[in-house]
């Protein structure tokens, strides 16, 4: 059972840009600047990764942080470095600290939370013990897969066995029902891949075609490692099933249309769907059989998986969910197991040369299963009540100013914007950490037990996820610890959530004049913010239920809107054969330029009609707008860049950077963006939708 969060600034991320010194390369707004520093406020721009050879006017983004970009390079055991992964690193530092100071503890109380966190570091650190261990940690997973004698056996294993992160094809799980916010409902999304997505298994360029053959390989290396018979019949049997779950799936951009994705069976007609399937002994493995009603996000892939299903024999599903035990458990068993999917999964698939360092992985074990344990002493250590009553009043200040752009706006009708506003006043702002704390009482950790301490986890994550059923919407959760370098926005909910760890330089600098700070992390709000106003977001309403609030024509002029931001989007070009997907970022670029625009109105608001300071030569608006680029500073490798484009709903970070820029009137005066330029696009086509 799993959780799915829509829409997070940064799920995978980002990219690059640059500066200069010339009379050429100067802005013309620079030059006229003379008046004295009145403020003792640093600038918060990184000068040092700047690249004064390139034209701001032709790529901003390469002349903020062209210099590091070329005096950086990206370290074997990683795909990518920049803004996010360089406070990644430092987050992992940090919960490095407390958690070895737990587990150099001799003696704590079994139970508590801090032996629960030294064991579990613990239990993945001893390299020697895994190895001694082999396959055995699995083995009742893998009898009982070879214990299935029928077809109603299998559909209950898949349900009794999601919950221990056994890949199947259907995944369910628990979340608000988006068209009845007040209650939670059991959801089945597509799965059963485990390549990225469903093109690498059809695509005929020369890349997919020696990643499948690679796949194919992999899947036998693990058979044999494992020591398990018959890896090569297994490999082909494995591929041939998951190439034809594959083409019954939803692409992306399909998956990302809110109301399509909404279908609600009743538990009981199900077979109206596939009859091929006995859903009732897989709901009653799931424990959901209470349930009246379930939402189907892809139903034209559970007529497919139907067929697949029927047709497929068990000794082949039995091969498949061998192999999906083998790699949900790889990285807890042998090294040999460990080492062979990082081999295919993180080298072949996506280009980092180097395992991380096992205490980093070990961090991530962390983090990932007593996350909000950690995350207690990390708020203590790390996030000052100053830094979250600063964060509070950005927040509001954002607010008012996206409430005034509603007001401003010329192309929407005074219904809708009352609608609007009614959405924004209701959003609820989550800063730093959360009111109520994660409880972990009911999961027993042990030192000598690595893979029994991952299915503990999954099964009290799943536990309680089952108990949200029938009960009260629990506004304290979170889904994301406050470790962790990220934001979100969850429609449903309505609410924007701010980890503690996203608000540090160069995001949030507490020492930095205002205009850094609302060209970073006040972006970030109001792109969190724009979600809620997106081409999804925009489909729910202020108690965050899945209702058309628009009227007709307003509808009709925001969809015209947002075509356009496709357009300038499907014109960005990654690489000489790879365009970003316009489609398929849509909500993120609506969500960036919303962001910008808005924090922009708010940092000139805060000014109270005062003119800003100049610090460092640059004038209030050339720091907000380059606190704003290098925010996405960032280097990817090739193949993950690739996989990236491919299946990441955010466009690579250098084009996040140019094309809100890009459409922004204000950022043209701040740099003297002239006709002619690179990043210049006529004014009667610049896109303004927030």
């Amino acid at each position: 059972m799993k959780a799915i969060i829509t829409s997070a600034v940064c799920s995978s991320l980002l990219l690059l840009s640059a500066c200069s010194d010339n009379d050429n390369n100067t802005p013309a707004a620079q030059s006229s600047v003379e008046a004295p520093q009145k403020t003792a406020l640093a600038s918060g721009i990184e000068k040092a990764n700047m690249d004064t050879n390139i034209r701001p006017q032709d790529n901003f983004y390469r002349y903020i942080n062209g210099g590091w970009m070329n005096n950086h390079k990206i370290p074997a055991d990683k795909t990518a470095i920049g803004s996010f992964y360089d406070l990644r690193d430092k987050a992992d530092e940090d919960v490095k600290m407390i958690i070895e100071e737990l587990a150099a503890t001799e003696g704590l109380k079994i139970g508590t939370d801090e032996q629960k966190v030294a064991d579990i570091f613990r239990s993945y650190m001893n390299t020697k013990q895994r190895d001694a261990a082999g396959i055995t940690p699995v083995q009742d997973i893998l009898t009982a897969i070879q214990d299935i004698k029928s077809k109603d056996d299998l559909a209950k294993f898949f349900g009794t066995y999601s919950t221990a992160g056994i890949n199947n094809p259907l995944a369910l799980y628990i979340s608000i029902d988006a068209k009845d916010s007040s209650s939670y409902a059991i959801h089945i999304w597509q799965n059963g891949l485990n390549l990225p997505d469903k093109d690498y298994y059809f695509n005929e360029a020369e890349r997919f075609v020696n990643l499948r053959k690679g796949y194919v390989t992999h899947i036998e290396n693990m058979y044999n490692l494992a020591g398990l018979e018959s890896g090569k019949d297994a490999a082909q049997n494995i591929m041939a099933l998951e190439t034809n779950l594959a083409t019954y799936h939803w692409t992306r951009v399909q998956s990302r249309d809110s109301e399509k994705r909404y279908n609600k069976f009743a538990t009981t007609a199900l077979n109206e769907l596939t009859d091929k399937f006995n859903w009732q002994a897989f709901l009653a493995a799931e424990k959901v059989t209470n349930q009246k009603d379930i939402i189907i996000n892809q139903p034209d892939f559970i007529e497919g998986f139907g067929k697949v299903f029927d047709e497929t024999p068990i000794d082949v599903w039995k091969q498949y969910l061998t192999f999906n035990t083998l790699s949900a458990f790889s990285s807890y068993l042998t090294t040999e197991l460990d080492n062979e999917n990082f081999d295919f999964f993180s080298k072949q698939l996506n280009g980092r040369q180097e395992q991380r360092p096992q205490w980093k992985r070990g961090v991530s074990v962390v983090n990932g299963n007593l996350g909000e344990v950690i995350g207690k002493v990390y708020v203590a250590r790390h996030f000052t009540p100053a830094a979250k009553s600063r964060m509070s009043e950005l927040v509001e200040n954002l607010r008012n100013a996206y409430g005034s752009s509603i007001s401003d706006l010329e192309w929407m009708s005074e219904d809708t914007k009352k609608a609007a506003h009614l959405k924004l006043a209701a959003f609820t702002p989550k800063i730093g950490y959360p009111d109520k704390w994660e409880d972990y009482a009911d999961l027993t950790i042990k030192s000598d037990d690595l893979v029994g301490n991952i299915i503990r986890s999954r099964k009290v994550s799943s536990d309680k996820g089952l108990a949200k059923l029938g009960g009260p919407i629990r506004k304290w959760e979170w889904h994301m610890t406050p470790q962790t370098v990220n934001a979100y926005y969850n429609p449903p909910a309505n609410e924007i959530v701010f980890p503690a760890a996203i608000l540090q330089p160069p995001f949030f600098n507490m020492k930095a004049d205002d205009a850094v700070n609302y060209g970073g992390i006040g972006a970030v709000i109001g792109h969190e913010m724009g979600h809620g106003f997106d081409d999804q977001g925009s489909k729910y309403d202020a108690q965050g239920n899945l209702r058309n609030w628009w009227t007709e024509q307003d509808l009709k002029e925001f969809a015209n809107r947002t075509q356009s931001l496709v357009k300038q989007y499907a014109g960005y070009q990654v690489f000489d054969d790879l365009h970003v997907n316009g489609e398929l970022t849509l909500g993120e670029n609506i969500g960036d330029l919303s962001g910008v625009t808005i924090a922009y109105k708010a940092y000139k608001a805060s000014l109270k009609g005062q003119e800003a300071p100049v610090i460092d030569g640059l004038t209030g608006d050339q720091r907000f707008f380059m606190g704003y680029a290098q925010i996405w500073r960032s280097k990817i490798v090739e193949k993950s860049m690739r996989n990236r484009v491919a299946t990441d709903p955010h466009s690579p970070g250098e084009f996040r950077a140019l094309g809100s820029l890009s459409n922004m009137n204000e950022f043209y005066d701040a740099f003297n963006v002239k006709e002619g330029d690179a990043m210049y696009i006529a004014p009667e086509k610049r896109v303004k939708i927030w």
